[in-house]
């Protein structure tokens, strides 16, 4: 179960990540609720995750979660760069969150 709680606590942190840029500096009411609530819930999650995960293991599963997520949605949604070596990179973040889930 506490794997099910940090992945949905990863999905949360991409949804906070983006939503900070629509918030624009926290002018925008709606973005900002909803980038803060995803805050809280992603950051409770990983708090109920980490009663049995390892807290290394957990917390950089919940940081490649989110790392490669906001980086798939910032090439996706902001037209940001998909260079070939930024893919690349994205993959080698994506081998680390799997291996660490192997291990642990």
């Amino acid at each position: 179960m506490s794997w099910i709680f940090l992945f949905f606590a990863g999905l949360f942190e991409i949804g906070w990540a983006i939503g900070l840029k629509y918030t624009d500096g926290f002018s925008k009411p709606l973005p900002t609720v909803l980038t803060i609530v995803s805050m809280i819930v992603s950051l409770g999650l990983l708090g109920l995750a980490l009663k049995t995960l390892p807290v290394g293991t957990a917390y950089a599963v919940w940081t490649g979660i989110g790392t490669v997520g906001t980086a798939l949605l910032g090439i996706w949604l902001l037209g940001e760069p998909a260079t070939a070596v930024r893919l690349a990179c994205i993959g080698l973040i994506v081998c680390g969150i799997v291996g660490l889930k192997l291990v642990a």
